[in-house]
């Protein structure tokens, strides 16, 4: 079955069936991308620490302020680029800010001093935020019943390239710490000249609108989503999935060796095991959940196992039925799909690219209190000052934040269906 109630408010004509090359260039822009974070990532806070005299207590602080300052351009460039996108096409926007991102690896490979990285830091968060954009590119060729399986796809290159892009980055960096710098120029920039060559532009003129700065800026791309009471619905959905999920990259490393016991290999082992699964559910399972159970049954089945995949997290005694989680966690991964796939069923085409700059916004404002609200919720229950010594406390918070968003889900869902039948 297929979910047909928010359909009408498309407002246009469906679009043209996908075209099979330019789908598989924006789903290898994003694989690379991410590939191109994850290379890095390992290897960043050592290259930073090498910038305080290896103080790794100073080092960690900076760290910290470099991510900060990242998702703050993401938030910040997201719904530019986006509306940028709804005037000139999507095709300019991804292929500069895939140059651009290229060119940002180099500055960062050569850096001479600490503020040299920084600054690159904030460019590659105005660069990676064209990924709004890559979103409203699959919206623009796919019929609004499908975009849920391709956007599945999309999510499993997020989980392939944090799969990948870590392990290669620690090798690279065992031979110089600059090297997976050099590595993510690469692949940035070939991926940029395959794109020059092979990708059409999905938004025909006669499609295109207006750039207006007061849509354009992240308050103003947030007014969209406030538009109609089903987006707003499912956008406040969005916002609470994406603050349960900083919780794995925030705490799970820390809450690990610290309940379980774990070295860094089993560490690595296990987040590798959740992303092969994730990529195996977004990647090929997303389609026949949607044409079974309907982008809303989706999205409810998702909320669900995230649910119970946190719980399992935050209550196992043995690191062992902890992961027993792991499933459950790589099935929450379908609501993403069925959000994305349901939002842009009520957007026109000419703001989609507005729509996915707003939510890219959202999922930053997302990112930045997600490490602070549950690192200090860490924090307080395995110190002396808790009433109950709890580790599993940030992962029983997560869950909780997902009831809360299957409760506004389901509010959602049932208002969209009386409003179909009145």
């Amino acid at each position: 079955m297929v979910d047909t109630e928010l359909a009408s408010s498309d407002g246009v004509p469906s679009p043209q069936a996908p075209r099979r090359g330019a789908v598989a260039f924006i789903f290898v822009t994003i694989l690379l991308d991410m590939l191109a974070l994850g290379l890095i990532m390992p290897i960043l806070p050592k290259l930073i620490e090498s910038f305080v005299a290896n103080d790794t207590a100073q080092a960690a602080r900076i760290f910290g302020l470099f991510g900060t300052a990242w998702a703050l351009m993401q938030f910040v460039f997201s719904p530019v680029l986006g509306s940028l996108s709804d005037r000139f096409g999507r095709r300019p926007v991804i292929l500069l800010s895939n140059f651009g991102l290229a060119a940002d690896y180099v500055l960062m490979a050569m850096a001479p001093s600490l503020a040299w990285l920084f600054i690159g830091r904030l460019i590659s968060g105005i660069t990676s935020a064209s990924i709004s954009t890559a979103f409203a590119y699959i919206a623009d060729l796919t019929p609004p019943e499908r975009r849920a399986a391709i956007f599945g796809r999309m999510g499993a290159a997020f989980g392939a390239g944090f799969v990948l892009g870590p392990a290669t980055g620690g090798l690279l960096g065992d031979i110089d710490p600059r090297l997976p710098f050099w590595a993510a120029a690469g692949l940035s920039f070939v991926n940029a000249v395959y794109g020059l060559l092979v990708l059409p532009e999905s938004l025909g003129h006669e499609r295109r609108s207006p750039f207006r700065w007061r849509t354009a800026n992240p308050l103003g791309a947030l007014q969209l989503l406030r538009s109609d009471r089903m987006l707003a619905g499912l956008s406040m959905v969005n916002f609470i999935t994406q603050l349960a999920h900083v919780v794995l990259p925030s705490t799970f490393v820390l809450y690990a060796t610290y309940r379980y016991g774990w070295d860094t290999r089993t560490v690595g082992l296990t987040l590798a095991i959740v992303g092969v699964c994730a990529m195996v559910v977004q990647g090929g399972a997303v389609g026949w959940i949607v044409r079974s159970l309907g982008e809303r049954g989706a999205l409810l089945l998702g909320l669900c196992s995230g649910t119970l995949g946190f719980l399992i997290f935050g209550l196992a005694p043995t690191g062992m039925l902890s992961w027993l989680g792991i499933p459950a966690m790589a099935l929450w991964g379908v609501s993403g799909a069925a959000i994305q796939a349901l939002m842009t069923r009520l957007v026109p085409a000419d703001r989609q690219g507005q729509l996915q700059g707003a939510t890219s916004s959202v999922q930053s404002m997302a990112q930045l209190a997600g490490p602070f609200l549950f690192t200090l919720t860490f924090a307080y229950f395995i110190g002396v000052t808790a009433p109950v010594h709890l580790p599993g406390a940030p992962f029983l918070l997560a869950s909780m934040l997902l009831v809360v968003a299957l409760a506004i889900a389901l509010r959602t869902i049932r208002a969209a269906t009386a409003a179909a039948l009145s």
